[in-house]
């Protein structure tokens, strides 16, 4: 699979699982409780009780709702407060998110060299996780705040025991598919989170760089000891040494006509 298709997939699962956190912000029936009819049975519904980020409502067996909205601010549940603020926040990180990884890829021509469209690649999906990390923190609060009621061994007079409603399942979700399509877009990149190694030898003066090859390993060229003297392009001046090996001395021609 190439590149940039596997960029484009990843930009289309990023983009649904925001789309599906920004849904939950708006819907109804974060948790909801049923209440049964006459003599307790829970066949026949007489009454449902459910809320959202914003308001607490009730609806009876006429279809007929009935809301209270929540008051202002700082007058709120702290942990409606802090959902709201950990949505939020990752919201806003999916917005810078969505904006680099666009001029980060391949297949748009805008954003500059490669080298830099990939560095803002590896940028929007770091944007991607931070901000699906604080949705799901802000849905396990949720949850969590549910949960303890729910499961409680007791509760008091005029307290509710809530479920869990569609919009939790269906930001979970939308936070899954911003995970995975950060992936795609770190598999794409990951030649810049992990360069390419290169070995250089350093002969005599000059530098040797192992080739990349199939099933073969270059250790470099083999670098003879000084020992027996130097050799041209060792990178040492050679014309003054002799080897030790094999050393010769200059005899007088005078010395050799008197031996004949």
């Amino acid at each position: 699979m190439s590149k940039r298709l596997i960029q484009i997939f990843g930009f289309l699962l990023s983009s649904l699982g925001w789309v599906f956190v920004l849904c939950t912000m708006a819907m109804d029936y974060w948790r909801i409780s049923q209440i049964g009819g006459q003599g307790g049975s829970f066949i026949i519904r007489v009454a449902w009780y459910w809320s959202n980020l914003w308001k607490d409502c009730f609806t009876d067996s006429t279809a007929v709702t009935n809301c209270r909205d929540f008051p202002v601010l700082w007058s709120v549940t702290p942990f409606i407060q802090g959902v709201r603020g950990l949505l939020m926040c990752g919201l806003t990180l999916g917005f810078f998110a969505v904006v680099l990884c666009f001029l980060g890829m391949e297949c748009t021509y805008i954003g500059g060299s490669d080298k830099l469209k990939d560095k803002m690649l590896l940028a929007g999906a770091v944007f991607h996780f931070a901000g699906s990390v604080s949705d799901i923190s802000g849905y396990c609060l949720y949850i969590n705040r549910i949960a303890r009621t729910t499961f409680a061994a007791s509760v008091g007079p005029g307290v509710l025991r809530y479920d869990l409603g569609p919009p939790i399942f269906l930001g979970l979700v939308g936070c899954f598919l911003i995970f995975l399509g950060a992936l795609f877009y770190v598999v794409t990149v990951c030649r810049v989170i992990c360069p390419e190694r290169k070995v250089v030898y350093d002969y005599g003066g000059g530098t040797y760089m192992a080739p990349r090859s199939r099933g073969r390993t270059y250790t470099g060229y083999y670098k003879p000891s000084w020992k027996y003297g130097s050799y041209p392009g060792s990178g040492r001046s050679s014309s003054s040494k002799i080897s030790k090996l094999s050393p010769t001395t200059l005899t007088k021609i005078s010395e050799r006509d008197a031996f004949v």
